[in-house]
C-alpha cells in the first residue's frame, strides 16, 4: 500500500515540475500585472460610483478611459440596463395594484434614461473630458439621441397598464423645449402625460431641489408616483420619489 502511495506521489511531482517548466507557458509581466491593477482599480471606482459612495466627481479617471469605454460599449451597459427593466417590470409593476382613477402615476428621466448620449460622449472621451454646456446644447439641438433600448421597453409597458407618464429633465424649458420634444417622438416615445423642462423658475437651483418640487406638485395635484426611474441619484433622491425608486446605470458624469 505504502509502495503504491509512493509511486502516485512521484509521478505528480514529476508532472508538476513538467508543468512547470513548460516552455510555451508565458510569464506575467509588468504590463500585465499594472493593466489588471488598473481594471480593478476602475472596477472599483465605477461601483463607488453607482453606489453613491463617490460624489461631486467632475470627470472619469483617465487611466480609467478604455474601461469605461469597454463597459459602455461592449455589451455590459446593455445588459445591465435589461436586467434591470426585466426586473422592475417582472417583479414590481406586474405585482402593485393600480387605483385605475386616472392617479397611477410613474417618472422617468429623459438624457441617458429614455434616451442616449452615448454617442456624444464618446467624443468626450467617455467623461474623461469637463462638462461642456454650450457643447453639449449644440448636440442637443439636433435631436439625435437614440432611444434606449430597455426603457422604451418600460415605457410601453406602462403605457400597456394605463399608467400615466411624467418626463421630468434637466434640460433647459426655452432652448431645448422642442427639439427635446421632437427627439423623444422620433424614438417612440408617445402618449406621456407630460414633459416636464427646467423652467427659469428654477435656474441655478441643484437637480435634487428642482425634481422634488415637481414631483411635490404632482402629488399635490393627486396623483400617486408608483416609480422613478434615473440614471442619477439626483433623479431619485429628495422629497416625493415615489413607492419605488430605480437607479440605472452611468459612469460618464454626475449630476448634484
Amino acid at each position: 500500500m505504502r509502495l503504491k502511495e509512493a509511486i502516485v506521489l512521484l509521478i505528480f511531482a514529476i508532472c508538476s515540475k513538467a508543468a512547470n517548466s513548460n516552455p510555451y507557458r508565458r510569464p506575467i509581466t509588468d504590463t500585465q500585472e499594472s493593466a489588471g491593477a488598473t481594471a480593478a482599480y476602475c472596477l472599483s471606482w465605477r461601483l463607488a460610483v453607482e453606489a453613491n459612495n463617490l460624489r461631486a466627481w467632475r470627470t472619469v479617471p483617465i487611466q480609467c478611459l478604455r474601461y469605461i469605454e469597454g463597459y459602455m460599449t461592449l455589451g455590459q451597459y446593455e445588459r445591465d440596463l435589461n436586467f434591470i427593466v426585466e426586473n422592475i417590470i417582472n417583479d414590481y409593476i406586474e405585482e402593485i395594484i393600480l387605483e385605475n382613477d386616472g392617479s397611477d402615476a410613474w417618472i422617468l428621466d429623459v438624457d441617458d434614461t429614455c434616451i442616449s448620449n452615448l454617442l456624444y460622449y464618446k467624443g468626450k472621451r467617455f467623461g474623461c473630458d469637463p462638462f461642456d454646456p454650450m457643447a453639449f446644447k449644440t448636440w442637443a439641438l439636433k435631436a439625435e439621441c437614440s432611444a434606449v433600448p430597455a426603457v422604451l421597453i418600460l415605457f410601453n409597458k406602462l403605457m400597456e397598464k394605463g399608467i400615466k407618464i411624467f418626463l421630468i429633465t434637466g434640460r433647459d424649458e426655452i432652448t431645448l423645449g422642442q427639439a427635446t420634444l421632437d427627439n423623444l417622438y422620433n424614438q417612440g416615445f408617445i402618449g406621456y402625460e407630460r414633459l416636464i423642462l427646467r423652467s427659469k423658475a428654477y435656474r441655478g437651483k441643484s437637480a435634487i431641489i428642482y425634481k422634488s418640487e415637481i414631483r411635490k406638485q404632482l402629488v399635490e395635484e393627486g396623483y400617486k408616483i408608483w416609480g422613478n426611474v434615473g440614471d442619477q441619484w439626483s433623479d431619485i433622491q429628495g422629497d416625493c420619489v415615489g413607492e419605488r425608486t430605480f437607479k440605472l446605470p452611468n459612469p460618464m458624469y454626475f449630476v448634484p
